[in-house]
C-alpha cells in the first residue's frame, strides 16, 4: 500500500470517529494555549487527522489522493530508498510548519483552535508544480490550469484572505504548507530549481 492512501485512509477514519466524539477531537486538535502549559507538542502533528466537517475532509483527502501518489512515486525516483520517508516527513513538516506562526501568537489565547490537514495537503500540491509545473490542476470542475499559473495565483489569494481576516479559514497555514512543499525537495536536490527555472524559460 502506497503512504498516501495510508494516510488517507488513517485520517478518514480518525476524522469520522472524531464527529461523534468531542473528547477524541479534543485531545488531538492543535490548541496552543495547552501546549505550551501541557507540553502536548504531538498536536502540531495530530492536528492533520481530525477535520471540522465531511467537506472539509473530502475536500482535503482528494487533493491529497489526486496528487500525493505521483508525488510520492516522483520522491522514490529521486531520492531512491529515502524517498517514502522523506515524503512522510515533508507532509508532517508542513503541517507542523503552517501552524508555528499561530503556536507563538495564540498560545495565550485559551479559545483558540484549529485543525486539519490543508498545511501538508498544500505542501504536496506545491511539489507537484515544482515537478510538473505544466501539469494541469483543477478546483472543483472548472478548467484545468496549467499549475505553474495556479500556484502564484493561489498565494495570492492566500494573502488577500489572511487579511482581510473575514472567516474561520486557516490561509496563512495554507501559504505557508504551500512554500514548505516547494522549498523541500530542493533542500535534498537543489537541481530541481534549476530544472524548474529552465521548464518554465523553454516554452517561453
Amino acid at each position: 500500500m502506497s503512504i498516501t492512501l495510508l494516510l488517507v485512509g488513517v485520517t478518514c477514519i480518525v476524522s469520522f470517529l472524531a464527529f461523534s466524539n468531542h473528547a477524541l477531537i479534543e485531545s488531538l486538535i492543535f490548541y496552543p494555549y495547552r501546549m505550551w502549559r501541557n507540553n502536548e507538542w504531538h498536536r502540531l502533528v495530530s492536528c492533520s487527522f481530525v477535520h471540522a466537517d465531511f467537506g472539509h475532509l473530502l475536500f482535503n483527502m482528494f487533493a491529497l489522493y489526486s496528487f500525493g501518489e505521483y508525488i510520492e512515486a516522483s520522491f522514490e525516483g529521486l531520492y531512491g530508498a529515502i524517498g517514502r520517508p522523506l515524503f512522510v516527513l515533508m507532509y508532517f513538516g508542513a503541517v507542523a510548519t503552517a501552524d508555528a506562526y499561530n503556536l507563538f501568537v495564540q498560545k495565550n489565547n485559551p479559545q483558540y483552535r484549529s485543525l486539519g490537514a490543508s498545511g501538508g495537503v498544500a505542501a504536496v500540491i506545491f511539489s507537484f508544480i515544482l515537478l510538473n509545473p505544466y501539469g494541469g490542476i483543477s478546483i472543483f470542475f472548472l478548467p484545468s490550469i496549467p499549475a505553474f499559473v495556479f500556484g502564484p495565483l493561489y498565494l495570492a489569494y492566500c494573502v488577500y484572505m489572511a487579511k482581510r481576516g473575514m472567516d474561520n479559514i486557516g490561509h496563512l497555514a495554507h501559504f505557508t504548507g504551500s512554500v514548505f512543499g516547494f522549498v523541500f525537495p530542493i533542500l535534498f536536490e537543489p537541481r530541481l530549481f534549476i530544472r524548474f527555472i529552465n521548464l518554465l524559460t523553454n516554452a517561453l
